[in-house]
């Protein structure tokens, strides 16, 4: 305890970090789950289309609305269901995400073929491994 006090806050935190300490000096294990974030999540859900492609044509946007207004309205979902990506490009929809069960998977892609038409949607959607309680 001594040595801390005696050495600056950045030396002792470069020294953490570069010690792989970081985790368990911020309280933190490193075998703790995926944090509420979705980080990790969202790293993957890279690959492919991402809302970033989604042009900004009003027909797009519209069809985006329309389907994400529709997820969100059913409160049988999941929060993770109800924040599925839903990406529109030229008329075809393509659903990212993770959701908690297969039947919300496939609620998501009805509500949004619903929307868009048969053939119009690529789901992607995938189901999130179970939480440890």
């Amino acid at each position: 305890m001594a040595l801390i006090r005696k050495t600056s806050t950045g030396s002792v935190l470069l020294a953490v970090v570069l010690f792989g300490g970081a985790p368990a000096a911020f309280g933190q294990r490193a075998t703790e789950p995926t944090p509420a974030d979705n980080t990790r999540v969202n790293k993957q859900d890279r690959s492919g289309v991402t809302a970033d492609q989604q042009k900004e044509n009003r027909s797009d946007r519209e069809l985006t609305r329309q389907i994400r207004r529709a997820i969100t309205k059913d409160k049988s979902l999941s929060s993770y269901a109800r924040n599925v990506k839903v990406v529109a490009q030229e008329g075809k929809v393509t659903l990212k995400g993770p959701v908690r069960t297969e039947e919300e998977k496939k609620v998501i892609e009805t509500r949004a073929v619903e929307v868009a038409g048969q053939g119009n949607v690529e789901n992607q959607i995938r189901i999130a491994p179970k939480r440890n309680k």
